[in-house]
Parts: C-alpha cells; sequence; structure tokens
C-alpha cells in the first residue's frame, strides 16, 4: 500500500475555538473532530502523516497555536500546517509573517469564494502573497469553478510563489458542470507555479451519489492536465462526511489512480506532496 500524505485535514475542538460556518452543517455541527477520531478512521488505510489545513475558526492566529501544540504530541502525525491570513491587510500580514515563523506553518490559505472577487485582484493583496516565495511558503487557493480565471491571474502576478488549487478547483459535480470548469483547469495547469489538490470532491457529489464514477471525469481531467508529478492528495477531512466518508473517499481515491503506474501513483499520494510543502515522510 502506498503511503498517503493528507494535504488537508482539519480539526475542530469546540472547546478551544468557534467556527460558525460548521454550526449549519448537520454533518459537522455539535461535536468534536479530533486527532483520536482521525486516528480511528484512518487505521490501516495508509496515512503516514498529515498537514493540518486551517478550518476557518473565527480566531485563526488561535487555532494555529492550538494546532502547533497538537502536533508536538507524539503520533500526532502533524507534519506542519497551512495556517489562515488575510493579505488584504498589509499590517496585520506583516504581523503574522512574524509569529508564524515560530510555528511549523509551511503554507497559507485565504478562502476567497467567501469575499468578493475584488480581494484577490487587490495590489496590497498580490504583494503580499508574493512575498511567499522568499519565504519558502506555499498558498492554498480554494475558489469556486466561476473564479478559477481570478487563480490564474493571481499565480500570474506572484510568478515566484507556489499555488496549490485546493478542491480540484470546486466544480459543480452534483450539477454535472464539467464546462467551462474543464478549460479552466487546462489553463491553470500551464501556469508552471501552480499544482492541483485532489480533495473534497465527494462533498460535491449529489447525496446518495458520492461514488467513485462520479467523481472519476473530474479527478481523471486534472491528472490529465497536470500530470501526477504535479497532482496531491487531501482527505478534507471532516467535510468529506456531507455525502460520504473518509474511508468511502480514501477506498475510491485508490482506485482511481490505481492504472496509473507505481511512480505516478507515489507522485500523487505522497511525493508531490512533500516537494511543494517541504515536508518527509
Amino acid at each position: 500500500m502506498i503511503p498517503l500524505l493528507d494535504t488537508h485535514q482539519h480539526l475542530l475542538y469546540r472547546d478551544r475555538l468557534g467556527y460558525a460556518w460548521a454550526d449549519g452543517l448537520p454533518a459537522l455541527a455539535g461535536r468534536d473532530f479530533t486527532l483520536d477520531d482521525y486516528a480511528a478512521l484512518t487505521a490501516g488505510r495508509g496515512i503516514s502523516g498529515t498537514l493540518f489545513m486551517e478550518a476557518d475558526a473565527d480566531d485563526y492566529a488561535r487555532e494555529a497555536r492550538v494546532v502547533a501544540a497538537l502536533a508536538k504530541k507524539p503520533g500526532s502525525g502533524i507534519l506542519g500546517l497551512i495556517a489562515a491570513c488575510r493579505p488584504e491587510d498589509t499590517a496585520a500580514f506583516s504581523e503574522w509573517l512574524e509569529e508564524i515563523a515560530d510555528l511549523p506553518v509551511v503554507g497559507l490559505r485565504r478562502i476567497l469564494h467567501e469575499v468578493p472577487d475584488e480581494v484577490s485582484q487587490g495590489a496590497a493583496f498580490r504583494a503580499n502573497v508574493a512575498r511567499l516565495g522568499p519565504r519558502d511558503l506555499t498558498f492554498d487557493i480554494v475558489m469556486r469553478a466561476d473564479q478559477l480565471p481570478l487563480a490564474a491571474a493571481l499565480a500570474d502576478a506572484c510568478p515566484n510563489t507556489r499555488f496549490v488549487i485546493d478542491h480540484c478547483g470546486v466544480p459543480d459535480i452534483a450539477g454535472g458542470g464539467l464546462d467551462p470548469w474543464r478549460a479552466h483547469m487546462r489553463d491553470l495547469a500551464e501556469r508552471g507555479n501552480v499544482v492541483a489538490k485532489v480533495s473534497g470532491v465527494m462533498a460535491y457529489c449529489s447525496p446518495g451519489n458520492a461514488t467513485a464514477e462520479a467523481i472519476r471525469p473530474y479527478v481523471s481531467h486534472v491528472i490529465d492536465c497536470f500530470g501526477p508529478e504535479r497532482c496531491l492528495w487531501g482527505s478534507d477531512w471532516p467535510v468529506v462526511n456531507k455525502t460520504a466518508g473518509l474511508a468511502e473517499w480514501i477506498a475510491a481515491f485508490r482506485s482511481l489512480i490505481a492504472p496509473l503506474s507505481e511512480d505516478e501513483q507515489r507522485a500523487i499520494c505522497n511525493g508531490t506532496a512533500q516537494r511543494v510543502y517541504g515536508v518527509s515522510l
């Protein structure tokens, strides 16, 4: 079994942090999703390490500090953090860069589908994201499929920063939305500073249809566009619970990449992630 490096592990500790966005989702509301929960779900499934992905906590700075402490615990499996940030605010962003220098942060993310499109087009936003490249920090982009041209523009504006497109570019799988998503993803793949994260897709299926066959056209297109050496994997747990479960997603993913060569599978499972985020299993 080829080891998986999970580059999109969320954790929800409601006794320490608030997650207003999750309260309205039946699959996530009213309970914690902890390291112990994750370990139990992934036992025997080949997970060899994780990267914590910011979970849009009400206090993102506290979230990073809380998870950094969790990562220090023996057996946590957390190899690094992708923390939240606000590049549109230069003063706050500069302070945050100084603070995370003492934390195991390997990348940053700003959830962009929740803010006006103009945010990622702003001069300050782009100048601050461009500061990540020299610091060897990545920037994860999460945008809807219709916003992907903005992601391409951001990548062009910051050519020395490494970008990761989360969730296969958020296609509308339940609605059969292959186009113009396919063209947008192919266009993004032409940019050498962009890689694609094969994650989140199960959550975009319609209820009862979260299957390998439902997501096959989307996952296959991303791998075809970017190539295995520029694709990496993420669980998007516990958001994956909206339509399926973590075990089902791992099984579906492994079945979809089974026709690839062993070297290609290793790239998607862990090799690309180790290179892009600068971690080691």
